[in-house]
């Protein structure tokens, strides 16, 4: 058959021409069957092998062969007009002129026993019909029997391949490992840093963009964030924020950052920190020393303040505050933070202050050394090495609860009884009482002003401890640069007697050396008593005015480090969010922060580093 003009013959040529001519030849044997005896040549437009067969979809047939089973399936008619060519799919089709040609065995593989008994009863109808159409009939049959028996095809194999073309299309394609790229595996994101409870002294920030924002606010600019701050009112900053010295929000909101309230407050002297704080305090005027009227004065006022604070912080209006004496620094937390009761953490401690405190009904627990004991308990099981260490730790710990002047004269005797037995008591020389009790004590003062010594208060002996602190005549230094001047009280929001201070902040923009190029990198120095409020606050005021990328360095008060450890107990026993804090005065967002038990153990931040609005940190 010779190639039409214009046909493609990458086209597949449809196989379903046999089936038309062999249903075209029904319809004539039909006509010439029929009673009414009327011909085909009547009408020879019904004859002619240019007509286009209307479209059907074809007969329902039964899946007789399929294992599946169950229900009738239609047979798709477009399956033999696709671009699927297949050279093993090919017959011969034997036309009109009785030549040969090349076709497709899509249909011839898909017949079926029914379409058989077709062929049968259209060759008994057609027992009048020409010759040629007989002959062609007859040898359409033999030769889809020869092909069925040499390739042994079934129509469940033939039919199973539509529906492994659909599953093609439904299954997604798998790509190798190869094919990701590295970079579409991104880092987690961090977006929070963990809670950092210890005091800081000075805060360095860097960033790749200026930071002259921060300094020289307007006098409106300042009034707004001081008074947000007094008020509690937390704005929203711009979303996309392209200049920061234009954008008044974000100044205000650094202005309200800054502030903390502090009491007692002297113009003239430094008054953060206060342990090894004497050459602070060296050369300054300081006229309570010699005044105990006026030191008199200034205790009552403290005590006042003291106890403001304590009320704020039980009716959760206040969520902690810190008391720094010369000696030591105590944290009370709210309820809420940590813990579902009132937590007071004091470091360092001596062993005079702990036998101080039990004297008073003050019950506490030693976090590290419970913790240590624990770890050691783990890793040696008990025998009779663990036993002896047990004793041993007992008698110090029941000679260091020993009150101050207390006497251990009738444990000497019972130690050296033995010498009364051998009569050589006389002859051999008994330590004093003082130097067996100091031998007794040793461990319980070898911890003394080291992290070991952080004692914590829980509940309502926290309330003992505020009464303690207010009538203890140690708190207060005798001599001394710093004698007869009270602790001083820091908080985040106002309390009685309390004076509002801000953090001294200032900007330079300096050049480094990266590579061999010098980069301009903007710079901003905070300094002052930094609460753990204030550091959140400023980081995230950063974050959004920086685009994301920012590092700090952090400089703690080296007494406060050890105060981010908690009981296990503790942690087991608070509920996140069961304790409404939402009217203590502080973001949102630092009291969400605050809430999760610190993962820094005995240790504090010392570096905070952003990138792409990721945090890392190191401790």
């Amino acid at each position: 058959m010779s190639q039409q003009a214009g046909y493609s013959p990458s086209f597949k040529r449809p196989a379903e021409i046999m089936r038309m001519r062999r249903k075209r030849a029904r319809s004539d044997a039909g006509v010439f069957s029929s009673p009414s005896g009327q011909s085909s040549t009547s009408s020879p437009a019904q004859s002619d092998s240019t007509q286009v067969r209307p479209f059907s979809p074809g007969p329902l047939f039964n899946n007789q062969n399929r294992s599946g089973g169950g229900g009738k399936k239609r047979r798709n008619p477009f399956a033999s007009i696709e671009n699927t060519y297949s050279p093993k799919k090919k017959l011969l089709i034997y036309n009109d002129d009785g030549q040969a040609e090349a076709g497709d065995s899509y249909n011839t593989e898909k017949t079926t026993e029914k379409e058989g008994e077709e062929d049968m009863s259209a060759k008994k109808e057609s027992q009048g019909v020409l010759p040629f159409s007989a002959r062609l009939i007859e040898a359409e049959k033999q030769e889809r029997q020869g092909i069925s028996s040499k390739r042994s095809l079934t129509f469940s194999e033939d039919d199973s391949l539509f529906e492994e073309e659909e599953e093609d299309v439904k299954s997604p394609l798998l790509k190798s490992p190869r094919a990701i790229a590295p970079v579409s595996i991104a880092p987690p994101i961090c977006t929070e840093y963990p809670a950092d409870w210890s005091l800081k002294t000075r805060l360095l920030f860097t960033s790749p963009l200026s930071l002259s924002w921060a300094e020289q606010p307007k006098a409106q600019e300042e009034a707004l964030g001081l008074s947000q701050h007094c008020r509690a009112q937390f704005g929203t900053l711009p979303l996309n924020l392209q200049d920061p010295r234009s954008c008044s929000e974000l100044r205000c909101a650094f202005q309200r950052s800054l502030v903390y309230w502090q009491h007692p407050s002297l113009p003239w002297i430094s008054l953060f920190p206060r342990i090894n704080a004497e050459r602070s305090f060296a050369g300054k005027s300081t006229p309570w020393a010699q005044d105990t009227t006026l030191q008199q004065s200034l205790m009552s006022e403290w005590s006042v303040s003291l106890s403001s604070l304590y009320s704020l912080l039980k009716a959760r209006l206040c969520p902690y505050f810190y008391v720094c004496s010369y000696q030591f620094t105590v944290l009370f937390k709210a309820a809420g933070l940590g813990s579902n009761s009132i937590v007071a953490l004091i470091s360092p401690t001596t062993r005079g202050l702990r036998v101080a405190m039990k004297a008073e009904g003050i019950e506490f627990s030693l976090p590290l050394v419970e913790e240590r004991r624990k770890s050691r308990e783990q890793q040696n099981p008990i025998g009779k090495q663990g036993e002896e260490e047990e004793e041993e730790e007992e008698k110090e710990e029941g000679c260091s609860e020993l009150k101050e002047g207390e006497d251990c004269q009738a444990g000497d005797d019972e130690d050296f009884s033995w010498l009364k037995e051998m009569g050589v008591q006389d002859k051999i020389k008994k330590p004093d009482s003082i130097t067996i009790q100091l031998r007794k004590e040793a461990h319980a003062v070898s911890m003394d002003h080291k992290p070991e010594s952080v004692v914590c208060v829980e509940g309502s002996h926290t309330f003992t401890l505020i009464n303690f602190l207010i009538n203890c005549k140690s708190l207060v230094a005798a001599a001394g640069s710093q004698a007869g001047l009270p602790p001083t009280l820091l908080a985040p929001i106002a309390f009685r007697g309390a004076t509002m201070h801000t953090l001294k902040a200032r900007s330079v923009n300096v050049k480094s050396q990266v590579g061999s190029t010098y980069q301009n990198i903007g710079s901003l120095e905070v300094a002052g008593p930094i609460l753990p409020s204030s550091l959140h606050d400023i980081t995230n005021l950063l974050r959004t005015a920086q685009k994301g990328n920012f590092s700090a360095s952090l400089y703690s008060h080296t007494p406060t480090t050890v105060m981010n450890i908690h009981n296990n107990k503790d942690q087991q026993q608070c509920t996140g969010g069961s304790v409404d804090l939402s009217a203590c005065g502080l973001h949102p967002a630092s009291i969400q922060q605050l809430q999760k038990p610190s993962s820094l153990g005995k240790t504090a931040l010392t570096h905070i580093t952003m990138t792409n609005s990721s945090y890392t940190w190191k401790n």
